[in-house]
């Protein structure tokens, strides 16, 4: 299992290590920071080295698009767009925040609503994908989640679809802060676990 988390110039660490660190946790899986570079810059200037490049982002068996400050020139991006070449049909797929725009640039949400940040709400709407008010939402093979710490969610909607809920449910414990373990699971598989039938 390979799963490609796509990190542009101006990615959100967030975003992108959360749902990294709780992917991981399933043995024996692939997961790579995806890049159209060898190195990414975070709009905090943390610089990074890509672990797989986009032409590996079609053979991968899941995509988790990830959000930044320059998603909006990513998807006016004709030849960077033109690398992405996910498939619902055999891959999942996930964006984070202002990756949604680039599921509707590409065509994949459609007539499904997606979640997103509230800063790029506005340009989601403009693209024409219902906005949800809610963290999580997923039809199909195609997840959306909105705000950073939403990450986990989308993580765990992965993993469940996959490896199983007890796969998920044991990644999330494993991040989960001392003391709220029970409570942080219980709550982050009532967003997922409706989506998974």
């Amino acid at each position: 299992m390979h799963v490609a988390i796509l990190t542009f110039q101006g990615f959100n660490e967030l975003d992108s290590f959360i749902a990294l660190g709780v992917l991981k946790r399933v043995p024996g899986w692939r997961v790579s920071i995806c890049c159209p570079e060898p190195t990414v810059t975070s709009w905090n200037g943390v610089t990074i080295h890509a672990q797989s490049l986009l032409d590996e982002v079609a053979s991968a068996d899941a995509v988790l698009v990830g959000s930044g400050a320059k998603t909006r020139e990513v998807i006016n991006d004709p030849q960077m767009m033109a690398q992405l070449k996910l498939d619902p049909s055999r891959q999942l797929i996930a964006a984070q925040c202002s990756g949604a725009l680039v599921l509707a640039k590409l065509g994949l949400l459609g007539a499904i609503p997606a979640c997103t940040d509230l800063t790029t709400k506005p340009w989601v709407i403009e693209a024409g994908v219902e906005v949800l008010n809610q963290p999580f939402y997923a039809k199909d093979n195609i997840a959306t989640a909105g705000g950073c710490f939403a990450a986990p969610y989308l993580a765990a909607w992965m993993i469940a679809k996959t490896a199983g809920i007890d796969a998920a449910k044991e990644a999330l414990y494993y991040v989960a802060p001392v003391g709220e373990k029970e409570e942080y699971v219980a709550r982050a598989m009532k967003n997922v676990a409706m989506y998974l039938v």
